[in-house]
């Protein structure tokens, strides 16, 4: 009995090795995308978060000025803020100051202790607060050190803003303007926008998807669009969104997301008012236009159910 246990052991043992040196087996690259004078991006994969792909599956950007660099959003986890942290520093000397948070979902905030030990400054909207303190917030953060190991771990940290942001707000540095304006609730209840007029570039978060169906989750998908209308009053030139390529057509991009939106509003409502069965309304519901998408079968299903609910409680 003692053998077949040390055997049973020891298989167990060999199995989880060979897990973790397959986990560990670090060939992912970043390589950010310049689309204006001073702005920069890296776009994450169209698929689910994975250890794999390092959680490596939203888009971050940053802008450098002459005195210091600005960066929006931290990415999924605090490997790759390093690697994001290298990558600036190939391309300029100036320092990491300061990372504007678009919303805390995990993908965009994991990699934020990574800037805080180069002494950057966060930046992110006050509801924030809320989700930290949250039941699940803490819960994902664990799950997560599962789902993404060993990228995500026992050290990755939950980090909250310097800067508070309760109001539209300008942030200055090296004599060019970061506009945030706070907007929402939307995709989150503490989304920000981030326009910065000298670029003409507008970095949007998760209020805009391009190239695979768009996550839902909680979203207030009515605040969702008219977010979507103050993004296009900036006129921006360039929108980088928080998942898919960045954009140069903004009005024609930003489409794809708001018709989306308006379709799972338009196709739940009746039966979510009248209290009817949601598989019913799923199933009557023709989804020809999105089921050949990235990220159909993960996202569409629970996006559909989450609006039947929302519009219930609207």
């Amino acid at each position: 009995m003692a053998v077949r246990m040390r055997s049973l052991l020891l298989l167990v043992v060999s199995i989880f090795l060979s897990v973790t040196t397959v986990y560990a087996a670090d060939d992912l690259l970043l390589n950010p995308i310049q689309v204006a004078p001073h702005t920069y991006f890296v776009q994450g994969f169209a698929e689910m978060g994975s250890s794999k792909n390092q959680n490596f599956i939203s888009n971050a950007g940053f802008v450098i000025t002459p005195k210091g660099v600005v960066v929006v959003d931290a990415l999924g986890s605090p490997v790759l803020a390093k690697k994001l942290i290298d990558e600036i520093k190939k391309i300029t000397p100036q320092k990491v100051v300061a990372v504007i948070v678009t919303h805390y979902h995990a993908d965009h905030v994991y990699g934020l202790q990574e800037f805080k030990k180069i002494g950057a400054k966060i930046y992110a909207q006050g509801e924030g607060r809320n989700y930290l303190s949250s039941e699940t917030a803490k819960q994902r953060l664990i799950a997560s050190r599962i789902d993404f190991a060993p990228w995500v771990n026992a050290s990755t940290k939950l980090v909250g803003a310097d800067v508070w942001i309760d109001q539209s707000y300008t942030l200055t540095v090296g004599g060019i303007e970061f506009k945030i304006g706070r907007v929402g609730p939307a995709h989150a209840p503490e989304d920000l926008i981030i326009y910065v007029p000298l670029e003409r570039v507008l970095f949007a978060g998760d209020l805009v998807f391009r190239g695979r169906i768009p996550f839902v989750g909680n979203a207030d998908s009515r605040g969702w669009l008219h977010a979507l209308d103050e993004i296009q009053a900036l006129n921006p030139s360039i929108v980088i969104p928080g998942h898919g390529a960045y954009s140069t057509n903004p009005a024609e991009d930003i489409r794809f997301t708001r018709e989306y939106l308006k379709y799972l509003r338009e196709s739940m409502t009746k039966s979510a008012v009248n209290m009817d069965p949601f598989e019913d309304a799923y199933k009557q519901t023709d989804w020809s236009e999105y089921e050949g998408m990235p990220l159909f079968r993960a996202a569409n299903r629970m996006n559909a159910y989450n609006v039947y609910l929302s519009i219930q409680a609207e």
